[in-house]
């Protein structure tokens, strides 16, 4: 093929009328609800109501569509072309354009799925990179709602410093941190930031993290009365616009001196709880008598600015999990021991949950910032499932699939079945399917235009094909794909695929699609996850984004989504 037949292949490929590319299911539902190829509003608001499954549709929001998709020789009417380009556009999304938050909102916290950070100063890898207010300001504009700050005495040891303890990795200091939170907490919503700390501090630099936080925050600052703790954690409605610290009841400052740098005598790669690159490593020898012998000690005020109190008492996970009725605190587990402890202790998890707050955080091994399946935290009723927000792939996408939910304002309450304390959930059990998914993967446009024209093949336009699947619980969990497409930027697979659910309120669904290469990796063509309970059915555009999680400019899917 010649450059010029191919750069005109690509335009006549680009430009093709609608009634041409189309799919013939497409074609076939617009002469049905139609009359001598033209859609009248009526025709449209029963087309809204029969098949995009919207029964509270109104004429005046059929008038609407018409009025934005129809073309002046046309007017207040749809010809194909018209009805094929309200299919694509941009209010036709999976889940609603204009989301807002939907869900109740007044329950305590635990009943809620927070999107939390893990080491959320990190601008890169765990053991080397820079530490900095940056990227605590994007993930607060990507909606996360969990800060982790790990504090350390500076090289004065007369201040403090934000920063990846006993690594390369170079600190920021902690006033940086907190007036980025105070800016950009509620840049996405209005609900509650809690800032989870990592001390390490002497209590007289404890008294100076008390006044940063009092004076940059004030009224921000949520705590309970001086001497008590809660029985129950308020709600994200009661706690709007508040801010709130969770750490462990200080410690004693073992050292005298600590460096930032690597711990010789630690292993980066050994995989055990102590790892160094593992910043939650003193997290694991938590006890209550350590705790009420040195907290005398502590600075009051500092110890009164906790909010929700964290540590672990000793005497292994049965007492970790043991819910106090007159207090509630937080637990955090690495993604290895929460694996670990649910083959035997899935049930105890789950209530300890219902009150209390349980927070998953990435095993020391992660240093690249890689992250996990969030999936396990979640069907135990984790609240805080930390990520590695700086990082990449799959598990990051399926985050933040989950908090595309609830209109993205950070929260998303768990399912019922978590919060049942007669029939504590096993996520262990195997369950009866409660419904089907079946998507219709029609078709896909738009790399034309976002991509250059030998960015996937050089010589000849691209081999799409699409993986779809469920990620959720273990029995749920699959990805199949579709047929592969040769040299064709608008692709169209028109393929059908079924997904049984047994825990849909767990379910996102994930679609990929990528060029196929026979010689090398096949390359990425964009990516979404979508929370299954809040798909709205019917035809919709799906729009894509790429491996950062950055929407694309002009990538969609047309897809089909039915409960059967």
């Amino acid at each position: 093929m010649s450059n010029q037949t191919y750069r005109f292949g690509f335009f006549r490929r680009k430009y093709h009328h609608a009634a041409s590319v189309a799919p013939p299911e497409v074609k076939i539902l617009f002469e049905n609800y139609s009359e001598k190829g033209v859609m009248s509003v009526d025709h449209l608001l029963r087309f809204l109501t029969d098949v995009q499954k919207q029964d509270k549709a109104t004429r005046e929001e059929a008038q609407a569509i018409v009025n934005a998709s129809s073309s002046l020789l046309h007017r207040n009417c749809l010809h194909l072309d018209n009805f094929f380009k309200y299919l694509f556009g941009v209010d036709n999304s999976p889940i609603a354009s204009h989301a807002e938050v939907h869900q109740d909102m007044d329950d305590p916290l635990s009943h809620y799925f927070i999107f939390t950070g893990h080491n959320s100063y990190l601008t890169g890898n765990q053991l080397s990179s820079d530490c900095s207010e940056v990227p605590i300001i994007e993930a607060l504009q990507k909606g996360v709602k969990v800060i982790e700050l790990d504090l350390w005495p500076n090289s004065d040891e007369d201040g403090i410093d934000v920063v990846h303890g006993r690594t390369l990795t170079s600190p920021v200091e902690l006033i940086k941190c907190l007036r980025a939170i105070k800016a950009h907490a509620f840049d996405v919503s209005d609900y509650p930031v809690v800032v989870t700390l990592e001390d390490h501090l002497t209590p007289q630099l404890q008294a100076k993290v008390a006044e940063m936080l009092t004076e940059t925050f004030g009224d921000m600052l949520f705590a309970p009365p001086p001497g008590e703790c809660l029985k129950e954690l308020p709600s994200p409605e009661f706690l709007k616009k508040r801010i709130l610290i969770s750490t462990k009841p200080p410690k004693e400052y073992k050292e005298s001196k600590h460096e930032h740098v690597v711990n010789k005598g630690n292993n980066i790669s050994d995989g055990g709880d102590k790892n160094v690159s593992e910043g939650d490593e003193d997290e694991d020898d938590d006890e209550d008598d350590e705790v009420d012998q040195v907290t005398k000690s502590a600075a009051p005020e500092y110890k009164h600015l906790i909010a929700i109190q964290a540590g672990k008492p000793k005497g292994g996970m049965t007492e970790c999990l043991k819910v106090d009725p007159d207090k509630v605190r937080r637990l955090s587990l690495s993604e290895e021991q929460l694996e670990d402890a649910s083959e035997k202790y899935g049930t105890q998890i789950v209530r300890f949950t219902q009150q209390n707050v349980l927070r998953i955080y990435p095993k020391g091994t992660r240093i690249m910032s890689s992250n996990y399946d969030p999936l396990v935290g979640w069907s135990h009723g984790a609240q805080m499932v930390a990520f590695n927000m700086q990082g990449q792939g799959k598990s990051l996408w399926i985050m933040r699939g989950m908090f595309r939910a609830n209109g993205g304002c950070g929260y998303v309450k768990k399912p019922d079945i978590l919060l049942n304390n007669n029939a504590v959930f096993d996520p262990q059990a195997s369950l009866p399917v409660k419904t089907t998914l079946r998507v219709t993967i029609y078709m896909g446009e738009g790399w034309y235009d976002d991509f250059p024209r030998t960015h996937f093949d050089s010589y000849s336009p691209p081999d799409f094909y699409a993986r779809v699947g469920i990620a959720g619980v273990p029995v749920d969990t699959v990805m199949k794909k579709t047929k592969t497409l040769e040299d064709d930027w608008i692709p169209a697979w028109e393929e059908v695929f079924e997904f049984p659910l047994t825990v849909p309120q767990l379910a996102l669904l994930r679609i990929e699609v990528l060029d196929y290469d026979m010689s090398e990796k096949d390359d990425f063509g964009g990516q979404t996850c979508l929370p299954v309970w809040e798909l709205r059915q019917g035809i919709r555009a799906v729009p894509l984004h790429n491996e950062d999680g950055v929407k694309c400019r002009s990538v969609k899917l047309l897809v089909r989504f039915e409960f059967v």
